[in-house]
């Protein structure tokens, strides 16, 4: 049966429901605590966050159906004419560093921010980038097909897009509204704009994805939306907190439950419970993936004799698949020097080239793209 519609902000969920779901929380908001600390104390973590950041951007793309891989995104770096899959990808990715920075700056998620974030998505990619930044004219649907009766979600009409906004936005920032749902006490436990930052990722991801306010692109915005409001609540205090790989690991599910929140019985507590398990996993592979590529890094510091070597090394863990050109325009050395570097890396076996190609060579660590991977 089709679904219509979301109610405002906040929710509501059973007790015993809510006592469950803080349980959870409690365990996973320890694993993330350590992996802010681990980032913040590690040698390679300006380097490894692009790293995540680009990987991300993969992900959530992956999950609308594009078939790039983060290895292609590596190896195709310099490419002048991408395909649209790239192109969506590298969007995304800048998308996610103009909300982070505006974040960092002290700018609240507003209305404003997310239609500019938008516009970045949509350009140059599939979809109608016609209306980039605008929110739709239209009544949209969600369906297996381009037949509304086949439609499992309506979404609210194009007319009450402004009014759910407002009422989503001051939601985020923390800020009452005169919009938000009154509940009795005896309905349950309210998880309003002042709930915990994880819960809080979870219910506007959620709520964003069913106002569906653009023609296209809701998804990817939707994902970045939950990265912005970990950096505005300083769960983190670099952009890692990145739940698309997990959630595109079970993509059947995360639409299901996700259209479990609407219409007219919503089930907010299957909801947040699978996106807080999906926090805590991404935690640990985020955690063990940064030991990994530490390791890796001291254990190709100590093969390296010169101090030019090393920043060589430590370049490659934010650009794994480069060349001697990239590492003397980014590390402003002379080209002989970045090539004598590359060179002694490849033959310590901390990087690998091959041996018939003369112009534009490529080393890569595969040894940290296969920790990425």
């Amino acid at each position: 049966m089709v679904k219509r519609g979301i109610a405002k902000l906040p929710i509501v969920v059973p007790n015993n429901k809510a006592l469950e779901i803080f349980q959870l929380l409690s365990k996973v908001n320890k694993k993330i605590g350590r992996m802010k600390s681990e980032f913040n104390h590690s040698i390679v973590n300006d380097s490894i966050v692009s790293m995540f950041s680009l990987k991300e951007s993969v992900q959530s793309t992956r999950i609308e159906g594009t078939q790039v891989t983060f290895s292609d995104m590596l190896e195709e770096r310099e490419d002048e004419n991408p395909s649209w899959e790239k192109i969506e990808v590298l969007n995304y990715h800048k998308a996610l560093q103009y909300g982070t920075s505006s974040i960092k700056n002290g700018y609240p998620i507003s209305t404003r921010m997310i239609k500019e974030i938008h516009s970045t998505l949509m350009e140059q990619a599939r979809g109608t980038s016609s209306s980039a930044g605008e929110f739709r004219k239209i009544q949209n649907f969600i369906g297996p097909n381009n037949r509304i009766e086949d439609a499992v979600y309506i979404p609210i009409g194009a007319n009450e897009i402004d009014s759910y906004m407002e009422n989503l936005e001051f939601f985020i920032n923390s800020t009452p509204h005169s919009s938000f749902t009154k509940f009795n006490k005896t309905d349950g436990f309210v998880f309003d704009e002042e709930s915990d930052p994880i819960i809080k990722a979870a219910i506007v991801h959620a709520q964003f994805e069913s106002i569906h306010p653009f023609l296209d692109g809701n998804g990817r915005l939707g994902r970045i939306l939950i990265v912005l409001i970990a950096i505005k609540e300083e769960v983190i205090d670099v952009p890692v907190f990145f739940v698309s790989e997990e959630l595109e690991k079970e993509r059947s599910r995360y639409y299901d439950l996700l259209n479990g929140v609407r219409g007219d019985n919503p089930d907010w507590y299957s909801w947040i419970k699978f996106f807080v398990i999906s926090c805590g996993r991404m935690a640990d592979s985020l955690l063990n993936k940064l030991k990994e590529a530490e390791k890796l890094a001291t254990a190709g510091l100590k093969k390296c004799a010169l101090e030019s070597e090393r920043d060589i090394w430590l370049y490659t863990f934010s650009d794994p698949v480069t060349t001697a050109a990239r590492v003397s325009k980014s590390l402003k050395i002379s080209p002989a020097t970045a090539r004598k570097g590359l060179k002694t890396l490849f033959e310590a076996g901390l990087l690998y080239t091959d041996e018939f190609t003369r112009r534009n060579k490529k080393f890569r660590n595969y040894d940290l793209m296969r920790i990425l991977n």
